[in-house]
């Protein structure tokens, strides 16, 4: 709300410690919340999902994925009620998506990769978009608005809460989370690709200080994008609507 002017009634929380019911990170509530999310969304909007939490593979069975497995987020009641897969995501909140809508979504969580099915990748070093998996017709000939995901790991890695000694004082939490709030609160103009960079080697910093033991270091390798002409010059323009779930 400071930084960026979100109005309070526009920024939706979801946590365990909420004392209200419908604001629990069920599944049926997390449900919900993209549709909230995303509806009546028009062009000139910015979106924000934030999800920190736990986050699985599981079996592909609808043969859509390279790597044969599913990405999935995991509601509190996940054990009952089940996950919700990247295919679900995508379908809530990234189809929907009109054109002129931008989505930024922040995922901290293990195999968070491709968590939103999005099909194309951003080689950091290459500085050049990558095709991630095959291309439906569909989303070759899209019309819809831009979604861009910054997740904490690879599909194939884990990523682990721990503490960091990142600036002057320690945090615990995600390490990605961390560092993120760090430099946007900084620089909140800042380019994706600079963002990228910067959370980057301020991990990289603090795995080589000993602040973040090597077994739980997030590796931040995925930046992805549902359109790939998307340059690194693209700033932050968010005033819309925020979906936090912890």
């Amino acid at each position: 709300m400071d930084t960026f002017t979100f109005p309070e009634e526009d920024i939706r929380v979801l946590t365990e410690e909420e004392p209200e019911p419908d604001f629990v990170p069920t599944k049926k509530n997390i449900q919900n919340s993209f549709k909230w999310l995303v509806e009546d969304c028009m062009a000139g909007d910015s979106l924000v999902f934030y999800f920190s939490g736990h986050g699985v593979r599981q079996f592909d069975f609808d043969s859509d994925e390279s790597d044969g497995f599913d990405e999935s987020i995991c509601p509190v009641d996940f054990v009952e009620a089940g996950t919700i897969t990247d295919d679900e995501i995508k379908s809530a909140i990234v189809r929907p998506l009109k054109k002129g809508v931008t989505l930024n979504a922040i995922v901290d969580a293990c195999h968070s990769g491709t968590v939103l099915d999005l099909p194309y990748v951003y080689n950091r070093k290459a500085k050049k978009w990558e095709i991630s998996k095959r291309l439906s017709e569909d989303e070759k000939h899209t019309d819809r608005g831009l979604a861009i995901s910054i997740a904490a790991c690879e599909d194939r890695q884990v990523a682990a809460d721990t503490s960091s000694c990142i600036g002057k004082s320690s945090i615990n939490g995600g390490a990605m989370t961390s560092v993120l709030i760090q430099i946007v609160k900084k620089n909140p103009t800042i380019t994706y690709g600079k963002l990228l960079d910067s959370i980057h080697e301020d991990i990289e910093k603090a795995n080589k200080e000993g602040c973040l033991p090597g077994i739980l270091k997030r590796m931040l390798n995925n930046f992805l994008s549902q359109k790939p002409q998307l340059s690194a010059s693209k700033e932050f323009n968010v005033n819309s609507r925020f979906l936090i779930l912890q």
